[in-house]
């Protein structure tokens, strides 16, 4: 894997994510509860989801588009942000 400024921003990304996740969850315990998604879950849960949903946007991206990998991070966020929300 080529490690380029814009895959370090994506990882980096991630860390600050679950860092932020487990400040979160230490102020604020989560509660259980039903969105779009066809189960309960939990902000980790739907982070998770939302990180996988990242990584096979990226990965589609890579594999049917010559498009630059920063439209995938864009499309990805809002992914995040959906899921996050409303997941």
């Amino acid at each position: 894997m080529a490690w380029t400024p814009i895959t370090a921003v994506f990882f980096s990304c991630i860390i600050l994510m679950l860092i932020g996740m487990g400040i979160w969850q230490a102020v604020s315990p989560t509660v259980p509860r039903r969105g779009f998604l066809p189960l309960e879950t939990t902000r980790g849960d739907r982070l998770f989801i939302s990180l996988l949903g990242a990584a096979y946007i990226h990965l589609g991206f890579m594999a049917f588009s010559d498009a630059a990998i920063w439209i995938a991070s864009i499309v990805a966020l809002f992914w995040l942000i959906i899921v996050m929300r409303w997941g």
